[in-house]
């Protein structure tokens, strides 16, 4: 018998789905994703890019205060002895996670830990195929894959990520450490210029770096940002390296012209912040699902998570290209499950 519905993917997004698929009765299956080193290294490990990061200040429900006793009792014994320790100033982005998981997997959501790498969409039960090659169907699917954050790709970005290194400004900005220290931004498009504009309300100066001599911004936000008294553009250069110390973390980079090689310079900064855009996690659909121009699942009904194919739906920042948030990713991961329920009754697979 085929399954009644196939979540793929592990973040707040997918594990939202989870959830309300399993009080509803549909016995998810939730590829959450592969364990390996290709994985780590582009930030699709299980667990979603909240995995990546450390306090969450702005997910509603976990004000500052010790959860320590609660992660004991709530997660497994065999997941939490892993977890790092907590550090009682409220809830990290992997202890929210987990705890997502956990909840999924309480309501009865079945979880492999694998990534799916290729579907078929052409006839009805759909088939999703893991890595394994035991290909499974369904008569519906939850796609919830996330995008990543683009990088430059230096081994010091990936050495002080979570000290110091991020590329969400909306969820990290306000930690202590960015606070009345300088940052650096570098992008130079619409991103780059919203990041550096929300970061600073809390920086004491913002350096934009940007490779060329003009944004590609839209002039209304470039506008903006070159107006902002605490932005310093940095034009013609890129980033070099990344420096910082294990203590630390992040304590400044050295940017490197574009116009003469040989000229570098030394930016002190507490931050760096890489906003060069999102790259969904689409290519195990294979052309199969209708995407937008920048790439993202495309949903084909106002307020409703239908992609273009019947009975597959999409949530999370696989088709979010504007807000990227937890709550939003959750928030969709509720409407595809109702989706999926509704669509599933009305089609007479109660």
């Amino acid at each position: 018998m085929p399954e009644k519905v196939v979540v793929i993917g592990s973040g707040p997004a997918g594990w939202a789905s989870c959830i309300y698929t399993s009080r509803a009765n549909l016995e998810p299956l939730c590829f959450e994703g592969a364990l390996t080193e290709e994985n780590r290294l582009q930030g699709t490990l299980p667990l979603g890019q909240l995995a990546l990061t450390t306090e969450v200040e702005n997910y509603p429900g976990f004000p500052v205060g010790n959860l320590g006793a609660y992660l004991d009792d709530a997660i497994e014994e065999s997941k939490r002895k892993y977890m790092a320790p907590h550090l009682g100033h409220g809830v990290s982005g992997p202890e929210l996670m987990e705890l997502m998981r956990q909840q999924a997997m309480n309501f009865g959501t079945k979880v492999v830990t694998d990534d799916i790498v290729d579907v078929d969409f052409s006839s009805h039960p759909y088939k999703v195929t893991p890595s394994n090659g035991e290909t499974v169907e369904t008569l519906a699917v939850i796609i919830a894959t996330g995008a990543r954050a683009n990088y430059l790709g230096l081994d010091s970005e990936n050495r002080f990520k979570n000290m110091g290194v991020s590329a969400c400004a909306v969820c990290d900005g306000a930690m202590p450490r960015f606070r009345n220290h300088p940052l650096v931004v570098v992008g130079g498009g619409d991103s780059a210029m919203e990041e550096a504009s929300y970061l600073t309300k809390f920086a004491s100066k913002v350096y934009l770096v940007h490779r060329r001599d003009e944004f590609r911004a839209s002039k209304i936000m470039a506008d903006r940002a070159l107006a902002n008294e605490k932005i310093e553009v940095k034009w013609n250069s890129v980033i070099d390296e990344v420096l910082g110390n294990d203590e630390q973390g992040v304590t400044g980079v050295r940017i490197r012209s574009t116009v003469d090689d040989s000229q570098t310079e030394e930016l002190e900064a507490t931050g760096y912040f890489a906003a060069i855009g999102h790259t969904p996690n689409v290519n195990f659909l294979k052309g199969q699902i209708e995407l937008n121009d920048k790439g993202f699942i495309q949903w084909q009904v106002p307020f409703r998570t239908n992609t273009n194919v019947d009975g597959v739906f999409a949530a999370g920042d696989v088709a979010d290209d504007n807000y990227k948030q937890a709550i939003t990713a959750a928030g969709s991961g509720c409407m595809a499950a109702l989706d999926a329920e509704r669509w599933l009754v009305a089609n007479g697979y109660e």
